[in-house]
């Protein structure tokens, strides 16, 4: 055998020493398989215990979220509450104001029918007080326009049957032509604030 050929058998020998051997072949093959395996499957404990707390942190959440939403409901509520109190309260002390304000009025109102009431009859005298008469009246007419303007209005009293609830009877008198209790004279006008009586009218009635 020459030089050569004995060289090429020697490299040949080298190369397939290199080879694995069917058996060392197959354990790599399965020990890859093994590790791909565990490297694809997730930690499914874990990921279970991560999503149980994402759970619980929501729903603490969501609770406190409720909390704060009937936090502000309630606070909401009791706004509304003292807004309408207040309003209550502003009409009421508007209303008393205005209360107030008639009822110092109203002997003004008195006098000034009275001054009508006594104006003089005759032509010669009743000619000369006419500029006085009707400067009177139009006060009258203006104090009326006012009071009605307000909601004040005069309460009926003559004809009408004594209500205690409306009318005051200072005096009875004999009085065949009427029922016992008719009001037979009026001697002092009162009046409604809407539906309140701020002043009895004060009557004379039949006995």
């Amino acid at each position: 055998m020459t030089k050569k050929a004995m060289d090429e058998q020697e490299s040949n020998k080298e190369y397939l020493g290199d080879i694995p051997q069917t058996g060392e072949l197959q354990d790599a093959l399965f020990s890859t398989a093994d590790w791909s395996v565990g490297q694809s499957e997730p930690p499914i404990d874990s990921s279970a215990a991560r999503i149980a707390e994402l759970e619980s942190e929501l729903n603490q959440q969501k609770e406190q979220s409720g909390k704060y939403r009937d936090e502000l409901l309630r606070k909401a509520a009791d706004f509304e509450n003292f807004r309408k109190q207040k309003e209550r309260e502003s009409m009421m002390a508007s209303s008393r104001a205005l209360e107030h304000v008639i009822r110092e009025l109203l002997p003004v109102i008195d006098d000034v029918k009275r001054l009508l009431a006594h104006a003089p009859v005759d032509a010669e005298r009743a000619g000369e007080a006419r500029p006085y008469i009707e400067g009177v009246e139009m006060v009258k007419k203006n104090l009326e326009k006012w009071l009605a303007e307000k909601g004040v209005k005069a309460i009926e009293s003559k004809g009408m049957k004594l209500d205690v609830n409306f009318h005051e009877a200072i005096s009875q008198v004999d009085h065949p032509e009427s029922e016992p209790e008719m009001i037979i004279e009026e001697y002092q006008t009162g009046y409604l604030l809407g539906e309140k009586v701020i002043r009895h009218a004060k009557v004379i009635v039949a006995r």
